[in-house]
């Protein structure tokens, strides 16, 4: 007889101390979480990442500024995962690769040469202008 007939107890009162919002780690930072750190101890290493879909025991959510400063022990590596909703910055090389072809492209053509057969030894109908390949479709 020892059961009650009652069902789990419900606060009649809101709390708002607990917010649906998942807030930063860092002590006395306020500001919602954009990343989730977690440590690898065997590899040495600490992994940035998106936001976890569920909070872990064992790892940290980092507002976006402390995710930008965040750094590691000494003899440690910081992995920093994209989650790819943001586009990425151009690097060097990938400017330097659409400069060489706007040059390219702005050079003349040798049509004559290209009527014999294809350039550097190629099969026919196919261009090569530095690291670029150009194929002519069938159709043409």
């Amino acid at each position: 007889m020892g059961q009650s007939r009652r069902g789990p107890v419900k606060s009649a009162v809101p709390s708002n101390l607990v917010s649906p919002v998942r807030r930063c780690s860092r002590t006395a930072c306020g500001r919602p979480a954009v990343a989730t750190l977690t440590y690898v101890y065997a590899d040495s290493t600490a992994v940035l990442g998106p936001l976890a879909t569920y909070a872990e025991p064992h790892c940290y959510d980092l507002c976006a500024e402390h995710s930008e400063r965040l750094t590691a022990p000494r003899g440690w590596d910081v992995v920093r995962l994209s989650d790819g909703s943001k586009p990425s910055r151009p690097t060097g090389d990938d400017l330097e690769a659409l400069a060489n072809a706007v040059r390219e492209a702005a050079r003349p053509h040798d049509r004559a040469a290209e009527a014999g057969g294809g350039k550097n030894g190629g099969p026919v109908g196919e261009t090569r202008r530095g690291h670029l390949r150009v194929l002519r479709s069938p159709d043409s």
